[in-house]
């Protein structure tokens, strides 16, 4: 791969979108409104392009609608991030005494706990997988019970819902039928 290529399609068109914001830059600066009111308009025109390229720019850096404030903030949207070091999961002591847990089964975990937020990812694995009480972990993070109560609703929600846990359970209900 040369410099040039990107790995990631978004990469490339962000780079494309910032190409045209500045040739739209060069044309609004271009034009004087005050010796002719033609060029009040485009101008107008061309600002307003350039506010929606920004927008959309935005939106594809985060991978969530500018200003929204409520939601899941997901840096790299468009980047699949693989873990390359399988060893992160011993040092979590997630993995269950009677059996192994299979590469692909870690690979698995990692899919559905990369999904949760930092906070909702501490307070689950804190809870679940450590034992910790939710006034145990409030202590340790330093925020209200009632926050962490949240965190671990919304991760077991999340997790809940994740494709390869509801395939699982599909998988599940065939054998016992």
């Amino acid at each position: 791969m040369n410099s040039k290529q990107l790995e990631n399609w978004a990469d490339q068109l962000l780079i494309e979108y910032e190409e045209g914001r500045k040739g739209l830059r060069t044309m609004a600066d271009e034009l004087n409104p005050d010796e002719n009111p033609i060029d009040k308009e485009d101008k107008r025109q061309i600002n307003s392009m350039i506010t929606d390229m920004s927008y959309a720019m935005d939106w594809m850096r985060t991978g969530r609608r500018p200003g929204n404030l409520r939601g899941v903030d997901k840096r790299s949207a468009y980047q699949k991030r693989v873990l390359y070091d399988m060893e992160l999961f011993p040092s979590l002591d997630i993995e269950p005494e009677e059996r192994t847990l299979s590469e692909e089964e870690k690979k698995q975990l990692y899919d559905i706990l990369i999904e949760l937020s930092n906070r909702e990812r501490q307070c689950y694995l804190l809870h679940m997988a450590n034992g910790a009480s939710m006034n145990e972990i409030s202590n340790q993070l330093g925020i209200t019970k009632s926050s962490v109560q949240t965190f671990i609703q919304r991760a077991k929600k999340k997790i809940s819902c994740h494709p390869s846990v509801v395939r699982n359970r599909i998988e599940d209900e065939r054998d016992v039928i």
